[in-house]
Formats: structure tokens, C-alpha cells, sequence
């Protein structure tokens, strides 16, 4: 059986007329797969069932129990749908298959979704090549790996290329005649002696065919036939005083060594399996993978379980076992695991189905193979306490520091901080800017700019008081209208750039519109740098080593970068407006249209007569008057 699943019933179920209790009732006693799905039309999760009706039923009943994910995700639960299959083999394919599509917020889920190199050798050629390629397939060629450094398969392939000249590239050769690949002369990688030539018929099969036993050989893990025709090379050419060759064989010798390096012998028999560790922590879930081939580790690699901290380990197995070998190119026949996963003897039945061939998941109790799970196990432990470490400094930068901050000012709570700041020079075009953090890290889809409309000249009170009252008034409106919009959401702190004055403005608007909302500035010193918290009528000390006080001026810092970027965009625009209004003929909509088709007054003046022809709305006379105007 293929990873597809043909399924007899599909029934789709339209939101508007859906009654919870009513599907209920219908769900079928057959295996199958269910989809929730929430208001907003998201498949929110994706689960399989022996029988329907009892597994979806489940989710409503008061009296089961459930994870607090789970309760969360039943809350958003608007309507649902389901898949019957033939077999629960089926279900847990099409269950996986949806989730990977879907990605639904309450599934556990695979974070990474990577392929791997493998070396590929076309043994079954007269004249084999060497490829990198991502997929098995069942061709009748040799495949080595997976290797999870691309780089390391690049270098590896080169240097069996320079050592036993076998081609790369995609010609179909034939013995008899080989000529017949419209090889007209020899190309680049013969001169360069990365290749023999089988192309011209300069070598026979059998002599090729050695040099890709050595490659097979060397694959496998045998580097001591490929370093001692590096090194009789080398000889050669030292002999010959041929220096420079002689160190390009040096250098190739120690690109062996390295290779060699990466692969550490387990002494397993020569045998393929894949090892899979699993390290838990409060929020994160880590899986640490070996690739073993022909007994030996040929690479390693870590995963992340997204949304599984409250799950059961053995359905976080379960689950990274069906989503990692669903899109994998090769599965081996032994899978060494720490624990039994839930669905065990359904996985192995899909896993054997996928590889034509048995495939068990087998936990070691004792001897090398209990040896390589522990090591891996031990690796998984130690990504996870450097992850654990990285979480700790991030929440200390961001949620900690926040933390501070309400415990300074005395608040229960600052999850949400608006800052503002005004940006002009001398009066000119002057904007304000709001920034939005929220536990500690910034929001940009939430920022938002302002053009002062009503005050003439430099007046930064006056334009921070038109700011917050078309803020707050804009979010009034829209809470008194049940919208969610762009301002309905109020912060837990406000935060002015500035000191007493800044802070009363603020308040004054507040108190103008009913809103209670904690108002605290960012005094600087006399060098404009953050010395410390307005708040309540008094300047507030703040250590400055303390992430709080790093927060503190990374908002500040922003709502200045925010307000400069703004205003420097305008005054950008409104100087080139200026001078285009100088140009005979040019009405308000060609100069539009300039801006809109140029970036800047540069490329206007560097701009032929026909390359501004070309603008919208343009004709020669119009291109003509552009052009002598910066030229005449």
C-alpha cells in the first residue's frame, strides 16, 4: 500500500447550519479521521479514530478527562468533518498526511521538515557516476548516507572524483558505442583529471568499473585504499619535482582524514538503523536522531516536538515516528527507540508496507546497541539543557524583564506597553510614532505612525496630545462599535518619551476620554541617555545593569528609530514634490506619477528623454519639458 489512502466517505459539514449535538448523533461506528475546525474556518486539529463516533463524542463529554490543551482546543472548536477509511492503517496515514498539509495549532507536531544528501553511485551503468540526490528510488543504484552535512557530500564526491577520475554528469554512455553520446570533444572535468573519459572511449568498463569498486569501498567505510593511491600519487609527483600536484595530493590525503573523522565506527555488524532519543523539559520536547549505515554513524541530527509539553512520551514517539518517515527517502529495518511508542504494531505495519520489507522498532535492554541509544539519549539531554539555558537568558531579556518593570512601578500588570515619541525638525512635517511590546518583545505589525495635522511649528506637547486622542478616540470608537480593529486593544502601560511634561499631556487625555490607563515617561540625562521611570510624581531609580533598565531603552530607542524613519520618508517626498512643482507643464498627476515610477530626484535628472516617455501618462513634449528642466 501506497502513503495514499482512498477513502469511501468523505463528508464535508458547512459551518453556518452546523448543531454540535446534531453531528454528534451522526458520526458513523467506523474508523476514520476528524478535523476540527474553529470559527474562523482553521482546522484547529487532526485525529484518527478505531470509531468515530466515540472518539469525536469524547471531546464533548463533560466527564473525560482532558489535558489543558485539549480543554483549550475544545473551547475553539466551531464545527467539524470527518474522513471514513477502510482501516485504521489507512486513518493514521490520512490523519498524518492532513496534519502535515494543515499544520493545526493543537496537533504535536514536527518542527523541522528537512531532506537529507546521499551519495548515489549508478552501479547498474556501464560507466557509473557519482550524484548527490535527496530521494531513494528503486533504480538498482547504490545509495550511501543520509549525511546531514551538504557540504561534507560535496567535498566527499570531489575528492573520489580527483582520486579515481569517475564522472558526474547525466550522459547515457554505452559500451559498445561510445561516441554515441554526442560528445563532440572532451569537456572540462577530463582536462581537470576529475574525469577518464568514457565518453571518448579512452578507458574500458573493466578498467572504469575498479576505480568504482574503490568509490563503493571507500563509501562504505574502507579509506585505506583511497589513501594509499593519494599517497603513491604523491610520491609520483614529488619525485618529479611536480610540487604543485604533489600538494594538491597532500591536501587531498588530509580531506580523507576528515571524512574518516565524521564517521565513527559503532561496531554493529555493518548493519542500517536509525536511533531516536527523547529528551523532555517544562516547554520544550527534543528528539536526537543517529543515522548508522554499514555500522557505522554517518550523521546526526535533532528535531523540536512543537505543542507536545502536556502530551504522553509515547505519543510524542508515536507522532515524530509517522511525520519524520512519512517523507523520508529511506527507512531502515531497524529502528532503535527508548521506549515503546503508542500504535507500535500500526507504525511497523505502515513502515514495513512503505519499504517492501520488514522494519522493527526495537528497544535495547542491553550490549552496543543499548550503548548507542544511551549516547544518543545523552546527546538529546544535553540540547535540551543548552535550549533550557537560551530560554532562561530570552526570558530574562523579554517576559523578566517586563516583570521588573510592573514590580518598580508597583503594577500587577504589563503585558502590553505602548511608547510614543515625536519626530520634526523646527516644526517641519511633524509625526508621531507609537511602538508596541508585549511580554518584553516587540510587535511591529502593531506599530503605528501619525502625521500631526492640527499644530503649526515646533509644539511637541501639543503634537503628542493630537497623537493619544486620535489614538484613544480611534480605539473607543471602535470597541463602542464591537469591532476588533487596529486600535481596539489598550495597553497595560503607557510609556512617553520624556519626563513630567510629557507624562501630564498624556494623563490629560486620558482623563478627557474616561480612560484609566498607568502612564509612566523615560527620563534621560543630560547626554540622551535613559536614566531612569516618571511615575506617579516621582522619577523612579532603575539599576543600570538590571534587563529591565535594557528593556526600558530598547523601547525607547525604538520609538525614536520608528519616528525618525517616518519623518525622514516624508521629508523625503515632500522634497521631491518641491521641486517637481518647479517643472513648465507638469500638473499635479504626471508629477504622481514621476514619484510613483521613480525612487528619488536623482533617477528623475539621470533619466533620458525616453526612458521618461515611459512613464504613465507621458508623451514626448511632457518627457521633453522633464528633461530640459534638469538639463537646460
Amino acid at each position: 500500500m501506497s502513503g495514499d489512502v482512498i477513502c469511501c466517505i468523505i463528508l464535508f459539514m458547512v459551518k453556518r447550519d452546523f448543531d454540535i449535538e446534531e453531528e454528534l448523533n451522526k458520526l458513523p461506528k467506523k474508523p476514520g479521521v476528524y478535523l476540527m475546525h474553529d470559527k474562523e474556518d482553521e482546522i484547529i486539529y487532526v485525529g484518527k479514530a478505531v470509531i468515530l463516533r466515540n472518539r469525536v463524542r469524547s471531546y464533548f463529554r463533560a466527564s473525560t478527562k482532558k489535558s489543558v490543551k485539549i480543554e483549550q482546543m475544545v473551547k475553539n472548536i466551531a464545527w467539524f468533518e470527518y474522513v471514513v477509511t477502510d482501516s485504521e492503517l489507512e486513518a493514521l496515514v490520512l490523519e498524518n498526511n492532513l496534519i502535515k498539509e494543515n499544520q493545526p495549532k493543537y496537533n504535536t507536531m514536527l518542527k523541522d521538515d528537512k531532506t537529507y544528501p546521499y551519495i548515489k553511485v549508478t552501479v547498474a551503468d556501464d560507466f557509473p557516476r557519482i550524484q548527490i540526490c535527496r530521494r531513494i528510488t528503486k533504480d538498482k543504484a547504490r545509495y550511501f548516507g543520509p549525511f546531514t552535512s551538504s557540504e561534507a557530500v560535496r567535498e566527499t564526491c570531489d575528492l573520489l572524483r580527483k582520486t579515481y577520475n569517475i564522472r558526474g554528469c547525466r550522459m547515457s554512455i554505452d559500451e559498445k558505442s561510445p561516441k554515441s553520446a554526442s560528445a563532440k570533444k572532451k569537456c572540462l572535468y577530463y582536462h581537470m583529471g576529475w574525469c577518464s573519459g568514457p565518453c571518448d572511449g579512452l578507458i574500458t568498463s573493466e578498467q572504469y568499473r575498479a576505480g568504482v569498486d574503490k568509490v563503493i569501498a571507500f563509501l562504505s567505510g574502507d579509506h585505506t585504499g583511497v589513501t594509499g593511491e593519494l599517497t603513491r600519487k604523491m610520491n609520483e609527483a614529488s619525485e618529479a619535482m611536480d610540487y604543485e600536484r604533489a600538494k594538491e595530493y597532500r591536501d587531498l590525503i588530509e580531506s580523507v582524514r576528515k571524512i574518516s573523522e565524521r564517521q565513527k565506527i559503532t561496531d554493529l555488524h555493518g548493519d542500517n538503523r536509525d536511533v531516536i532519543a527523547l529528551a523532555r523539559g517544562e516547554e520544550s520536547v527534543i528528539v536526537q536522531m543517529f543515522f548508522v549505515r554499514d555500522g557505522k554513524i554517518v550523521g546526526r541530527e535533532h528535531f523540536y516536538m512543537q505543542h507536545a509539553a502536556e502530551e504522553d512520551s509515547a505519543d510524542i514517539l508515536s507522532a515524530f515516528l509517522m511525520q519524520y518517515y512519512m517523507g523520508a527517502a529511506y527507512i531502515p529495518k531497524e529502528i532503535l527507540i527508548p521506549f515503546e511508542p503508542s500504535q507500535a504494531e500500526l507504525i511497523m505495519q505502515w513502515m514495513s508496507r512503505q519499504n517492501d520489507s520488514k522494519v522493527s522498532l526495537i528497544v535495547p535492554q542491553k550490549g552496543r546497541k543499548e550503548k548507542l541509544l544511551s549516547m544518543a539519549e545523552e546527546n538529546a539531554r544535553i540540547k535540551l539543557d543548552q535550549d533550557v539555558e537560551k530560554l532562561k537568558r530570552n526570558r530574562d531579556r523579554t517576559l523578566g524583564a517586563a516583570e521588573e518593570i510592573a514590580n518598580i512601578l508597583g503594577l500587577s500588570d504589563v503585558h502590553r506597553m505602548e511608547a510614543y515619541d515625536i519626530s520634526n525638525i523646527s516644526g517641519y512635517e511633524s509625526v508621531g510614532s507609537m511602538v508596541v511590546y508585549e511580554d518584553g518583545k516587540p510587535r511591529p505589525n502593531e506599530y503605528r505612525k501619525f502625521k500631526i495635522r492640527s499644530v503649526e511649528g515646533p509644539n511637541d506637547y501639543a503634537s503628542m496630545e493630537e497623537v493619544l486622542t486620535r489614538r484613544f478616540e480611534h480605539g473607543l470608537t471602535e470597541r463602542s462599535e464591537g469591532s476588533d480593529g487596529k486600535f481596539s486593544r489598550f495597553p497595560d502601560l503607557i510609556l512617553m518619551d520624556g519626563g513630567k511634561g510629557q507624562v501630564n499631556i498624556c494623563e490629560e487625555v486620558l482623563g478627557r476620554l474616561g480612560l484609566d490607563i498607568p502612564v509612566c515617561g523615560m527620563v534621560k540625562d543630560d547626554n540622551h541617555r535613559t536614566r531612569g521611570l516618571y511615575f506617579e510624581n516621582n522619577e523612579m531609580p532603575i539599576s543600570r545593569s538590571s534587563e529591565g533598565f535594557h528593556l526600558i531603552t530598547r523601547i525607547q530607542d525604538e520609538a525614536h528609530r520608528f519616528a525618525i524613519t517616518f519623518h525622514r520618508k516624508l521629508r523625503s517626498k515632500e522634497q521631491v514634490h518641491s521641486i517637481l512643482d518647479d517643472i513648465p507643464g507638469i500638473g499635479p498627476k504626471r508629477r504622481k506619477a514621476l514619484m510613483k515610477e521613480f525612487a528619488s530626484i536623482e533617477d528623475i535628472r539621470a533619466a533620458s528623454v525616453e526612458r521618461l516617455k515611459q512613464t504613465e501618462g507621458f508623451n514626448t513634449a511632457a518627457a521633453t519639458a522633464v528633461y530640459d528642466f534638469f538639463h537646460g
